[in-house]
């Protein structure tokens, strides 16, 4: 069994645990001359410089459609922020994409493994994107193989063309 021993506060003098105090005290500011100035101390701190690949203009996309049918299939090009590009809806494919983006998430995502979709056959459609979007690159491909597949299509119209029995988008 172990024991333990408390002192008690008037094991030492009260005169030299203020002088240990003391000598303390002007030992931690003798320190602090010495130590450099913390940046807190005045300077203001500015963020990061930007990089090229974070510019909130360098958002492109690139949307390559194949088997739509029609004119609905080809490639599509669209820049946000400014908005521009060869789209038949450059606006309302940057407000899609917009609406989608949140900290932490990939609006891009494919669907997670293991999720539980209609088998629900949408046609041969798909879409490869392209580019950049929020500094961050896009490689991202979608077909209408199932509902999970058809769903998360249809979400991100009219970045991706509007097809045949698809359901409304949800409002912004």
């Amino acid at each position: 069994m172990s024991q333990v021993t408390a002192l008690s506060p008037s094991s030492s003098p009260p005169r030299r645990r203020r002088s240990t105090l003391v000598l303390s005290l002007v030992g931690a500011l003798a320190l602090g001359a010495l130590l450099p100035a913390p940046a807190s101390a005045g300077a203001v701190l500015a963020p990061p410089p930007v990089r090229e690949e974070d510019r909130a203009d360098q958002d492109h996309l690139v949307v390559a459609v194949r088997h739509a049918g029609g004119r609905i299939d080809g490639v599509f090009e669209v820049w946000c922020r400014p908005a521009g590009g060869r789209h038949p809806d450059v606006s309302g494919a940057c407000r899609t994409v917009d609406r989608g983006t949140r900290w932490g998430r990939d609006p891009f995502a494919p669907v997670p493994s293991g999720s539980l979709c209609t088998m629900r056959y949408g046609g041969p459609a798909t879409a490869h994107v392209t580019g950049r979007w929020a500094g961050r690159p896009v490689d991202a491909t979608y077909d209408r193989s199932d509902g999970c597949a058809i769903e998360r299509w249809d979400r991100m119209v009219p970045l991706l063309p509007a097809l045949p029995g698809r359901r409304p988008a949800p409002p912004a």
